[in-house]
Order: C-alpha cells, then sequence, then structure tokens
C-alpha cells in the first residue's frame, strides 16, 4: 500500500495574511462611510439616542458622581428602573471583548465595521476563500436596514444584527466542521448578540437557527446519522446556557421587569376611554399576556412591499425623502408660487412612501447583485443548505407581512412563544437579511469554484480555497448547467424587475396622508408623478445591476475573466449597489457639528426651574410629555421616552393625567408646568401651587376591591388627604386617621434611597409621592425593615408610629445582585472554553466530512 504524500502547509503567517488584510480593507469602508465622524470631529444625529441620553442622564451622572449605579430613576414617567435604560452589569466580561473587536471606533462606526468583519466571519465558516468571503461581508453589512437603523439612532439593534452572523458561523463549524470550536464559536456569538440588549433581533435570529435545525434534523434521520447530530446539538445547548449565563444579570432583571411593564399582562379589564379622533386601546382579551395585537401589528411590511428587497424604492423609499427642484412636485409648488427658499425646504421632506406602514426611515433592500445570486443558489447550492435559507426567508417574508396575513400571523401571536412580546414586525426581515446574502456568496462561489465537490471537502486548515481563487476556471462536466443556471437566474430576477415596471403602470400611488395634503391645497396628482417616476428609476437600476452581474458570471464561465477577477467585479458591484442606496438615508446630511452635550441646551424655563434647590420635585413639559426625553435631562419628569414604561403609570396616563385631572398631578409632586409661550414666545414656566410634596399624611382611606376601581375613584379624588388603596392585595384595619400635627419631610435623594424625617402626632399613614415597585424597592423605619403597601393606584404608602422616625426607602433588587454574580461565572467560563477549543483546534486536524456534509453540491 502506498501513501500519498503530505500536501504542504502553508506558513502560519501567509494563511493569516488574507484574513488580516481583509480586516483593514473593512476598516477603511467603515472609516470612508463615517468620515465625517472620524475625520471632520462630527456626531451622527440619531434622534433615538438624543432620546436615550436624556432618559440616562441621571444614572449616568449618578455613576460618575460615585461609582455604583443607579438601578432607579426618576427623570422619566415619575419613576422607573433603568434596566433598559442604563444599567451596567460589572460580571459581564464580556463587555471587555467587545472593546477588543471594535479597536476603540466610535460607535456607530464600530457597528459597521464588526457587522463586516462578523460577515466575513460567517463566509470563512463556510469554507469560502477570503476574496469570495469579502464579498459576503460587504453583502451582509451595507444591506440597507443596517444604516436606516442606525440613521434612527437604533444602535442595540445594530449591534445585534451585526454580532448575528458570528453566531451563526458557531453552528455552521459546529455542524459541517469541528464541533468544538464551533460550538465555542457559537457560544462567543450568542453571548455578544445577547449581550447587545436587542431581544428582538435575537429572537429572529434564533427562529432561523431554529429552523436550521429542523432541516439538520430531517437530514441526519435520513442519513442514519442521529447520534451524530444529537450530541452536537446538546453541544449546542450548553454553549447557549453560556451564552445566556454571560447576560444573566440583564436578562433576569429584564425578565423581571417585564411582568410590570407594558409588555406584561394588564390588570385591568375595562378599555381606556377614547378621545376624539383616536383609536380604541385593545381589550385585555387581545392583549393578554403581552402586547395587544393592533400595537404588535401596526408596523406590518404590506404584501406588494416585499418588493423593496429588489426595487428599493418600490414604494417611494421613506416617509420623508428629498426631491429635487427639477421633480414634479417641485415645479407645482414652483407654479404655485412657493419662494425658492422655502421651496427647497418642502422638497426635503417630501411624503413619498405610499406603503401600508404608518411611519418608515426606509426599505429593507439586500441589494439587486444578492437578489440575483440568492436566485442562483435556489439552484446551484447544495439541497440542505438552500432549504434552510429559503425557508428561513420565506418565514420572515411572511412574519413580516403582519397583520396582513392573519391567518399565520395570528397564529403566531397567540400561541408561539415569547412572540407576542414585540412590536413592529416588519423587523422580521432582519432574518431575510441574513439568509438571502448567505446564499448569494455560496452561489458565487459555487459558480467560480467550477467542480461541485471542491468547496468545504478538505479541512480547513489546507482548504485549497483558503488560499484564494486565482487563475482561469477549468472546464467541467458540469460549467454547461452552471451556464443554464445563470440566464435562468438572471432571466428569473429581470422578469420581477419587468413585473415591478408592470405593476407601476396599473398602481394609482395613493398613500393615506394624501388626505390630509389634498385639505392643505397640495398639488397631489405632482407628487404621485414623483412616486411613480421614483420606482420606474430603481426597476431600471436594479435591472442594471442585475444585468451587469449576470454578465460577468457568464464571462467567467466563457474563460473570458478569471476567478479572482470576476470576484472582485462582483464585489465591487454590489458595495456600489448597497452604497449608493444607503447613502439615501444616511448621508452628509446626517451629521453634524455639536456634541452629545451640546444637544442638552437649557432653555430659559429649564434654567429658571433649577434655581429651585430642593430635593426632588417633577416638571411637566406639555409639549409631546410622553414622548420625549429632552426634559429629563434637566429635571426630574413626569413624561419620558420608551418603549416599555410601567404599565400602571401607562394605565395613569391614558385614564387620569390625559384627562388632565389636576389632582393626579398634585400626588405625583408636579411641581412645574413647561407651556408654550404665545406667538412664537420662548416657552413659560407656571409653579403649580397644589402640588402635594414628596409625602403627606391622609386622613382617609377609600378601600376599593381591584384595579379598575382602583383607577376610577382617582376621578374626583382629593388625594391632598385621601388615599385610594385595593384592599383585595393591602388589608387595613383603619379607614380613618389624624394627619393635624403631623409632619414629613425628605432630607436625602439619590435614585436608589430616599430618607425622610416625620414628626408624628400619633400613629398615621404617608402617602409618597414615589412609584410603587415592589420587587426591589425596600422600607425601613428607624433601620427596621417594615412592609408597605401601594396607593392612589401608582404610589407608595406606609404606616408611620406616633413619634419621630427616620423612614428610608431603598432600592436593593436582589435579580440585580443574583444576575451579576452569575453574569461572572458565566464570562470565566466563556473565556476558559474559548481558549480550550483554540488549543485544541491549533492542536487536532479538523473531522473529516462527507460528501452529504459539503456546502456547494
Amino acid at each position: 500500500m502506498i501513501t500519498p504524500p503530505r500536501q504542504a502547509v502553508a506558513p502560519w503567517w501567509r494563511r493569516v495574511l488574507p484574513h488580516l488584510l481583509a480586516v483593514l480593507f473593512f476598516l477603511v469602508l467603515a472609516a470612508a462611510y463615517f468620515s465625517p465622524i472620524l475625520f471632520d470631529g462630527k456626531t451622527l444625529a440619531q434622534h433615538d439616542i438624543v432620546q436615550f441620553n436624556g432618559g440616562a442622564h441621571e444614572a449616568a451622572e449618578f455613576r460618575e458622581r460615585t461609582g455604583e449605579e443607579a438601578l432607579w430613576t426618576n427623570s422619566m414617567f415619575s419613576g422607573m428602573p433603568t434596566y433598559l435604560i442604563s444599567t451596567r452589569f460589572p460580571g459581564d466580561l464580556s463587555q471587555y471583548l467587545h472593546k477588543l473587536f471594535t479597536l476603540g471606533l466610535p460607535a456607530v462606526v464600530a457597528n459597521l465595521f464588526l457587522a463586516l468583519v462578523c460577515g466575513y466571519a460567517l463566509c470563512v465558516a463556510l469554507g469560502l476563500p477570503p476574496l469570495v468571503s469579502v464579498v459576503g461581508a460587504i453583502a451582509l453589512g451595507f444591506t440597507s436596514y443596517n444604516l436606516i437603523i442606525l440613521a434612527a439612532g437604533h444602535n442595540t439593534k445594530s449591534l445585534a444584527l451585526a454580532y448575528a452572523p458570528l453566531v451563526l458561523a458557531g453552528l455552521l463549524v459546529a455542524f459541517r466542521r469541528n464541533k468544538w470550536l464551533g460550538t465555542a464559536l457559537f457560544a462567543l456569538g450568542l453571548a455578544m448578540n445577547i449581550r447587545s440588549n436587542h431581544l428582538q433581533i435575537t429572537y429572529y435570529l434564533l427562529l432561523l437557527v431554529l429552523v436550521f435545525g429542523v432541516v439538520e434534523l430531517v437530514f441526519a434521520f435520513r442519513d442514519k446519522r442521529l447520534p451524530d447530530f444529537l450530541t452536537r446539538t446538546a453541544l449546542l445547548a450548553v454553549a447557549a446556557l453560556l451564552a445566556v449565563g454571560v447576560s444573566f444579570g440583564r436578562l433576569y432583571t429584564t425578565l423581571e421587569y417585564s411582568k410590570y411593564s407594558i409588555r406584561g399582562k394588564s390588570e385591568l379589564k375595562t378599555p381606556a376611554p377614547v378621545a376624539p379622533g383616536q383609536t380604541p386601546a385593545p381589550a385585555e382579551d387581545d392583549a393578554g399576556s403581552g402586547l395587544g395585537k393592533d400595537y404588535a401589528f401596526s408596523y406590518s411590511y404590506g404584501i406588494g412591499e416585499t418588493a423593496t428587497l429588489l426595487i428599493p424604492n418600490f414604494y417611494g423609499g421613506a416617509s420623508q425623502m428629498k426631491l429635487s427642484d427639477n421633480s414634479e412636485s417641485g415645479k407645482a409648488l414652483a407654479a404655485a408660487g412657493v419662494p425658492p427658499a422655502q421651496l427647497s425646504d418642502v422638497l426635503a421632506h417630501m411624503p413619498t412612501y405610499w406603503g401600508d406602514q404608518p411611519i418608515t426611515s426606509g426599505p429593507v433592500y439586500v441589494g439587486a447583485v444578492v437578489f440575483f445570486l440568492f436566485v442562483l443558489g435556489l439552484m446551484v447550492a447544495d439541497r440542505r443548505t438552500r432549504i434552510w435559507l429559503l425557508v428561513g426567508t420565506l418565514l420572515s417574508i411572511v412574519l413580516a407581512w403582519g397583520k396582513n396575513f392573519e391567518t399565520f400571523n395570528y397564529l403566531m401571536f397567540d400561541y408561539f412563544p415569547g412572540y407576542n412580546k414585540f412590536r413592529a414586525v416588519s423587523m422580521a426581515l432582519t432574518i431575510a437579511q441574513l439568509a438571502m446574502p448567505v446564499l448569494a456568496v455560496l452561489a458565487l462561489a459555487r459558480v467560480l469554484r467550477g467542480a461541485p465537490s471542491a468547496i468545504a471537502a478538505a479541512p480547513a486548515s489546507t482548504h485549497p480555497s483558503l488560499s484564494g481563487i486565482t487563475g482561469k476556471p477549468v472546464d467541467t462536466a458540469d460549467t454547461a448547467d452552471l451556464k443554464k443556471h445563470v440566464v435562468r437566474a438572471l432571466a428569473i430576477t429581470a422578469g420581477l424587475c419587468v413585473l415591478a415596471f408592470l405593476a407601476g403602470l396599473v398602481s394609482d400611488f395613493a398613500a393615506p396622508i394624501d388626505a390630509q395634503l389634498q385639505q392643505q391645497g397640495f398639488p397631489l396628482e405632482a407628487l404621485r408623478a414623483d412616486r411613480a417616476g421614483l420606482l420606474r428609476t430603481d426597476v431600471f437600476r436594479s435591472l442594471f445591476f442585475v444585468v451587469v452581474a449576470g454578465g460577468l458570471l457568464w464571462f467567467f464561465l466563457q474563460r473570458k475573466l478569471s476567478a479572482g477577477l470576476t470576484a472582485t467585479l462582483v464585489g465591487l458591484l454590489t458595495l456600489v449597489d448597497l452604497w449608493g442606496v444607503d447613502k439615501r438615508y444616511l448621508n452628509d446630511g446626517n451629521f453634524q457639528q455639536e456634541t452629545i452635550a451640546e444637544q442638552f441646551v437649557a432653555s430659559p424655563a429649564d434654567e429658571q426651574i433649577r434655581q429651585d434647590k430642593d430635593l426632588s420635585y417633577r416638571v411637566l413639559n406639555v409639549q409631546n410629555p410622553f414622548n420625549e426625553a429632552q426634559t429629563s435631562y434637566f429635571h426630574k419628569s413626569i413624561g419620558g421616552y420608551h418603549g416599555a414604561k410601567l404599565r400602571r403609570y401607562q394605565d395613569l396616563i391614558e385614564r387620569q393625567i390625559s384627562a388632565n385631572n389636576t389632582a393626579v398631578l398634585n400626588m405625583l409632586n408636579t411641581r412645574y408646568v413647561i407651556v408654550p409661550g404665545e406667538q412664537g414666545q420662548p416657552q413659560q414656566v407656571q409653579r403649580n401651587p397644589g402640588a402635594l410634596g414628596n409625602a403627606w399624611f391622609v386622613s382617609e382611606v377609600q378601600k376599593v376591591q381591584n384595579p379598575d376601581e382602583e383607577i376610577k375613584a382617582l376621578t374626583g379624588l382629593n388625594t391632598a388627604t385621601t388615599a385610594v388603596v385595593d384592599a383585595s392585595k393591602f388589608p387595613l384595619s383603619k379607614t380613618a386617621y389624624s394627619a393635624e400635627g403631623s409632619t414629613i419631610a425628605l432630607t436625602d435623594y439619590t435614585p436608589n434611597a430616599l430618607t425622610y424625617r416625620t414628626n408624628a402626632a400619633q400613629d398615621g399613614l404617608v402617602v409618597f409621592s414615589e412609584i410603587y415597585y415592589a420587587d426591589g424597592w425596600k422600607a425601613f423605619i428607624d433601620g427596621k425593615e417594615v412592609p408597605y403597601l401601594r396607593a392612589n393606584y401608582v404610589l407608595r404608602a406606609l404606616q408611620v408610629p406616633a413619634g419621630n422616625h427616620t423612614i428610608e426607602f431603598k432600592f436593593e433588587p436582589s435579580e440585580y445582585a443574583i444576575g451579576n454574580t452569575v453574569s461572572l461565572v458565566s464570562s470565566v467560563l466563556l473565556i476558559a472554553a474559548m481558549l480550550v477549543a483554540l488549543f485544541y483546534a491549533l492542536k487536532h486536524r479538523p473531522e473529516p466530512r462527507s460528501v452529504t456534509d459539503t456546502l456547494l453540491a
């Protein structure tokens, strides 16, 4: 028996060099896109980040001053936990890994850089050569949605998406290559994804993982590989537990808080009153233990809107788009007498979107080149992989349709675990923006490689594809088939462009906002003509990229281009395609010179209020109070900006504060009200003489038996003398007290602790203008812990004995301490597992794989 000679292994530096060059290239791309930040000292104007900084200011200031975490803040909605605002968990060591991975880059630059690097890691895990992997990274990183959400300030969502490919890389390595290395990589990727703190993205990612698992199970059963499948699945389950453990502190506190937030079950049985012109809130039977269907499905992608995956402006782009002076709207407005200076401002924010969503910052566009290659991948990729990615893509699309496909999505909402906790179901298209580029790059590699079993058949360390694609293609038996597949994919994708063009010929381009515009005398016909023009222009644009991409592959198969040049040109074409659309939504106009501190400049009204040096009082800004956090930056606010406020406080807003119940504002210690000035004058400050202060003794208790009676009793209630208590939850023996001669005052304030000094003539009941939250707040009288109760639906109350006493409220949630400890242990285990897996991978050759394990067939 003759032993074949061992294949020479290239020096380590030669194997690593292409990957280092790829990372450097990604750094250049990210720096070029965000050059105003890196080279001009500008910041990205992100609405949600501004709001976040406003709401998190009290917690951040407390952290800087004391080095401790403010687990509670009074700066928003009269008080709420900071778990979903600004809480750090020292035990989570992945924060240091994140700093290492992002090279100290500014946040938005780091997010794009990470998306490219993790996309590249996924492609390398697929067994693809560096050059093709770069193309895949571009396709994954520059998908329009990634840049659109950065422009909006959804940084955590962007970060979770950036790490998502790393999770898939670990999954594929574990099943198709080295189970130990794959398990460690999966644990790392999932830990970093969960750490990004956008559970909806993680949820959708795990749906794609679940689809992969089902497909693998079917093929494992068919090929009699069930024991191996179960072993690898068990390893990944352990990795998932470890990843969850790293962020356990954040997850545990969030899980506990969700029961009390608007993502949990409402205690009220009767619907809130509806103001004229408003949509009724969902009934309890609709809301269940999660969000109401109307709320959850309010942002549903239109069925026809799915065409934006290929034609970005199929439905007009964003809710506000810039049109030129030569547009039909520009001409019509100029003819109507709009001055040139004003005309430019009007045309900068035109309502070009005419789809189903109430508002959108832009479409989900995966790229015309990517779409074409995805269709090609459905023909040439191996069956297991293409089934997984096709099912994932279709599931993504159907979920995004939301209320437009009730039959499926309402069943998901009612029965699939955890699905009713999330809103904006259009976000489900993030599954497609992961799946489609992966199948696309596999198709590209399949064409460039020629032979069906050439890729992924050899160990990673000796795989010829990892040294790059060079030279002319070799004639293979299936070259003719590849040519047919390229032509078919080209015909299908181009045909879809033609259908989109024909659809534009029969569309009316009418949008719900048009009725309002018509009342304002806006030239609707001109606007609709511009919407039609946007569609037609992008149809021809996408058709151009599709034809060029198909032509490149055809010339390669005709032996007119080398594989390396073809890959380079396809990558460049993909970059130009996606970059051009991305710049519509995140461009130089999105950057500004002002820093975060300069975004919060105290108005004269703010300065006037800040002259009051009392320890704690609240402010109501009547201008959009529950959708802005500017006030929260300077004051303890009645309002705020957050997607998961306390459910009881939301009830109070809907049923009492919105009804201008001044007694409720008084009990919340609303000392100042900011009102708009008349005729363009600055905001004015009004002092509320009825504010009840930080705490007060009451003389009467009104007992009720359920939450509906409790909140209804606040209507017409004299909150200065009477407290409403749900006796079914907090039984009280007394209903009458003497408050005469008794005093109480706040003597010390921090977000996590409040101290009061009381002088009571006799036993009494004190109501505190602090939000009741039983899970963490503890009450102490003279250092001894005592029970307290809820009063007036949202406030704390305490029975106080006669005499002089010190009362303390301390926020000490056990979930934070336990979660932080688990995070620390899990972080150490994760780092140890990574080091062991890396050592094992370097010392052992990768596991051999059969032909059925190849990614391309």
